[in-house]
């Protein structure tokens, strides 16, 4: 597929592909301009359910042949990955809930695996879709985006914290009630109440925060790496040293990102799990 400019090059494969409704029907990529708010990235959602399902299908299979002889190599790593965030869980998590260590599982799992897409060549599958638009649907294949990796896409790692956000507010209500969580919010940190404004705009704050920060963090560091293994692919037949430095390099960091996010949620969700 040929780029007028390296700028074209990039801003193609940090294009989401787009679909929407527009008046005259479903609206792909530039007719979703003018849709307003409900836009879809079809990209983001193909790729992250389809690795959910085989988060699910793989533990599920794990589980159901798992033995409790000598384990195979497949349950050992099943198993590995399931102590370790069960011993994480442990530690941080003060409250009692039986949802919190499977929340915190799939998490983990969830956000490694679409981070790990970040190591797929950059060019592989924009390709594969460009040419399946133009040979299955008569595309122009400069027009046809696929970015494949979820979490440089800031829809997803926000709809992933406000779930996360959702989880702080319930576990406030529940363990503290209406009236013991509107007091965190308005009798510290300064227990006078002509401070309750002060004291409800800081807690607000910090409250909004978490969120925020998970979002955020997450996708930043994402699209980060994303980009700078974009810019390597410009530099055209010398790129292979650097991209493979560049890839050894997030072996380590991307499942670091997917460690915060789980460690942040449980510590969170801990912290709204405390009753006094």
């Amino acid at each position: 597929m040929a780029y007028d400019s390296t700028e074209a090059y990039i801003k193609h494969h940090l294009t989401n592909a787009q679909m929407c409704m527009t008046d005259d029907g479903i609206g792909f990529n530039y007719a979703c301009k003018e849709a307003g708010f409900w836009v879809w990235h079809i990209d983001t959602l193909a790729v992250s359910i389809f690795l959910g399902l085989v988060f699910l299908f793989i533990f599920r299979s794990v589980a159901k042949s798992a033995t409790s002889g000598v384990p195979g190599k497949m349950q050992a790593f099943v198993e590995l990955i399931y102590d370790f965030v069960d011993d994480n869980v442990k530690s941080t998590f003060h409250g009692k809930s039986a949802l919190i260590a499977p929340l915190s599982l799939t998490i983990f799992v969830w956000v490694l695996l679409m981070n790990l897409m970040d190591l797929v060549p950059v060019d592989v599958l924009p390709t594969i879709a460009g040419l399946v638009g133009q040979y299955g649907f008569g595309m122009d294949p400069a027009k046809v985006y696929f970015k494949f990796v979820p979490t440089t896409d800031l829809n997803l790692t926000f709809a992933l914290a406000l779930g996360v956000f959702i989880l702080i507010l319930f576990y406030s209500l529940k363990m503290k009630g209406i009236g013991g969580f509107t007091k965190e919010l308005t009798m510290q940190p300064f227990g006078h109440p002509a401070f309750i404004p002060v004291n409800f705009i800081l807690e607000t704050v910090t409250l909004l925060a978490r969120p925020l920060s998970l979002a955020l963090r997450l996708f930043g560091n994402l699209y980060a790496s994303e980009l700078i293994f974009i810019l390597i692919a410009t530099i055209g037949y010398f790129q292979l040293p650097l991209h493979f430095m560049w890839a050894v390099f997030h072996i380590l960091v991307l499942p670091l990102q997917a460690f915060i996010f789980m460690m942040l949620t449980i510590v969170y969700l801990s912290l709204a799990s405390e009753d006094h």
